[in-house]
């Protein structure tokens, strides 16, 4: 992470976060606006609870960002990796996927 910006550094450092929704399933979710975080909120929060300052750190920028930017970051992270989910994560007819899921995760903390 260089200072407030978030890097594709910082989305290789959760790429098992990413695959745990298979991307077939992940374009279903994404297509419907689902709420994917209500469906793994045990997994979330668990996870949340573990996570260290500098995670914490990583996790409120994200939170903050324009999803704009976060697609972005997607699409980087798809043309190095090609991984299907962040193929998807970039596609901007599901920004409001997103958006859906950044604030469910905002109440969750």
């Amino acid at each position: 992470m260089s200072g407030d910006e978030i890097t594709y550094g910082d989305v290789k450092d959760y790429e098992n976060l990413f695959l745990l929704v298979p991307s077939f399933l992940m374009e279903r979710f994404a297509r419907k606006n689902s709420n994917l975080v209500l469906k793994f909120k045990s997994q979330i929060r668990s996870h949340l609870e573990n996570l260290n300052n500098v995670q914490k750190i990583k996790l409120d920028l994200i939170l903050n960002s324009d999803v704009d930017e976060l697609q972005a970051i997607m699409r980087l992270a798809y043309s190095k990796t090609k991984i299907k989910q962040y193929k998807i994560l970039a596609n901007p007819e599901y920004k409001r996927f997103i958006e859906i899921n950044l604030d469910e995760i905002r109440k969750m903390i």
